[in-house]
């Protein structure tokens, strides 16, 4: 038994790696996103099944029906920053768990209502936040395992949501007409379950570089040994061993900025540091941490001008002092520390994110009016409706195609740093295949718009979110607080869209006026996309300093020998 405790708290624990790996555990982590993609969106897109009966069942109409799954996206997305921050609180798997009992029992309660009224409760809010939880940590950790081939691995991943629509809808229309609407949801709750698994199986990873593998109980043991050493040995093992030295102080302090710097290894064991608390034994510190510290520095420095250049200095260090205000500060600064860590909404400052949020927010007022009015406006320009039902099927197969083909081609060498300008070139693609949709008049013109569209649909569907993880807009480290904020811009238009598409058609009488907002929508969002990498280089707007703690202290060690000279 407590081998097997043992086994279950190493499960848990993170997957540290000197890099993103490409591979390993990302390979689960991509089966586990393919699974929670099937029965997240994949199982919104076919509530559609259920939509007639539930109109027959409780003697409502299309609209009131219609706003379940309404509810639940606007719910999934608005929420989305609320998922990034127990995300960071918490961790993957708690979140994406807790997430899956949510849609599993909220399905499963679903079946058993009495009214719309407690569908909007029990699937659109229940269910919906549900979504929220599961969706997005998986895609924002999946990211994280792969570098090189994110895209192709995101875009294989996220098919399980084409996949489900083939699979599971006639699976489930089959069962339906067997055992009832009622039946058939309560084995789509029950099959939804499956995200608690995937949940289980979302390791957190770590990267650590080299050499930076010191615990703080190692250096707690060195410095021991340390200090009953020789003052001579203690100080030529001290010339060898700085470097290590510092990459562990580091590594376990980079919130306060502590580190080392040896200035010359050969001929000087002087050590200089910002705000460290190292002091001479021979004297206490009377003044602020910056002053003892850059005393003891000019102090060092004289001594090593007297001094033989052997590789040995009479400046002893008290470790002791050291380690005792290290961790003073450490816990002084942690509690703002984690209150970053969970409320980082200063990604709300980078000119890049918010340029990459107009462009989701208006690229989402494209994305609904195919699926909505393609059967309607191909009715409306002479096509049989049984004949315009494949339009879907088209997109549907398309879809798979160009998610698999996006991946493959932002693996390529060459366009690895070029991958905003092959989404760019999709999106502008798109805004003209949307204004085709309204000129063509045929079957076969209205196949082939809706064989481009699905294709390009499934492009952009697999790589806008996992983009943000490109250094172009914010980077792998700002990921999953950006995430969040960004799906969450996103909610507004996925709300106001079908009802601003609905009351065109009503007002013009013509189904193409849905296509022509959709393509407006596409086009400024084209805009703002091919804004943010002459953002990102400080052509728009003045970039924020982001120097290191290092790079700083590289630059006043060039002030102050400049000073000296």
């Amino acid at each position: 038994m407590a081998i097997c405790l043992e086994k279950l708290k190493q499960f848990w624990k993170p997957n540290v790696y000197t890099k993103a790996p490409d591979g390993g555990w990302g390979w689960v982590i991509a089966v586990a996103f393919f699974l929670v993609e099937a029965f997240t969106y994949g199982t919104i897109k076919i509530f559609g099944i259920f939509l007639q009966d539930l109109m027959e069942e409780f003697t409502e109409t299309n609209s009131r029906v219609s706003w379940i799954v309404s509810i639940c996206v606007f719910v999934m997305t608005f929420n989305a920053p609320i998922s990034s921050v127990m995300t960071n609180r918490f961790g993957f798997q708690l979140v994406v768990m807790v997430g899956g009992l949510l849609i599993s029992t909220g399905t499963t309660v679903t079946s058993f209502t009495t009214s719309v009224n407690q569908m909007y409760l029990t699937y659109g809010i229940v269910a919906g936040f549900g979504y929220c939880l599961s969706f997005l940590p998986t895609v924002t950790l999946l990211s994280q395992y792969f570098d090189h081939r994110r895209s192709l691995v995101t875009a294989i991943a996220s098919t399980g949501e084409s996949l489900a629509i083939f699979a599971l809808a006639p699976a489930f229309s089959a069962m339906k007409s067997h055992l009832g609407w009622r039946h058939t949801m309560a084995v789509m709750g029950a099959l939804q379950g499956i995200i608690i698994i995937c949940g289980a199986l979302l390791r957190r990873i770590v990267i650590q570089p080299k050499g930076n593998q010191l615990t703080e109980t190692d250096q707690l043991t060195r410095t021991d040994q340390r200090s009953t050493k020789d003052p001579e040995d203690l100080s030529a093992q001290e010339t060898t061993e700085n470097p290590k030295m510092q990459n562990s102080v580091q590594n376990q302090n980079s919130a306060k900025n502590t580190f080392y710097s040896l200035d010359n290894e050969l001929t000087t064991d002087s050590v200089s540091t910002g705000d460290s608390g190292i002091q001479s034994v021979k004297e206490k510190p009377t003044g602020s941490p910056e002053e003892n510290t850059f005393l003891n520095h000019e102090a060092k420095s004289e001594t090593n001008q007297s001094t033989p250049r052997n590789g040995t200095a009479e400046v002893k260090i008290n470790y002791e002092e050291e380690n005792q205000v290290m961790k003073e500060e450490r816990r002084k600064e942690k509690p703002s520390k984690l209150k970053f860590k969970l409320l980082d909404f200063s990604i709300l400052k980078e000119c890049t994110f918010i340029l990459y949020s107009l462009f989701g927010l208006f690229a989402t007022l494209g994305f609904f009016a195919p699926q909505l009015y393609i059967i309607d406006l191909s009715v409306s320009r002479g096509v049989e409706r049984d004949q315009a039902s494949y339009m879907l099927s088209i997109m549907a197969v398309a879809e798979i195609v160009g998610r698999l083909s996006v991946g493959w081609i932002m693996t390529r060498k060459a366009l690895r740093t070029k991958k905003l300008l092959v989404m760019l070139a999709c999106v502008v693609l798109m805004t003209l295949d949307l204004l085709a949709f309204t000129l063509v008049t045929e079957f076969y013109g209205l196949a082939v718009c809706s064989a481009v569209y699905g294709m390009l649909m499934g492009t952009l569907a697999c790589t806008h979110i996992p983009m943000l993880a490109e250094d172009d807009v914010v980077g792998i480290e700002r990921m999953s607080s950006a995430a969040g904020v960004y799906v969450f811009i996103q909610s507004f238009a996925g709300l106001a869209g079908p009802p601003l598409g609905g009351v065109l058609v009503d007002v013009s009488q013509n189904y193409g006026s849905a296509f022509y907002s959709c393509a407006a929508g596409m086009g400024i969002s084209a805009i703002f996309l091919g804004l943010v990498k002459p953002a990102k280089k400080g052509l728009l707007c003045r970039r924020r300093r982001t120097d290191t703690p290092r790079d700083a202290h590289e630059s006043n060690g060039v002030l102050e020998e400049q000073n000296k000279d």
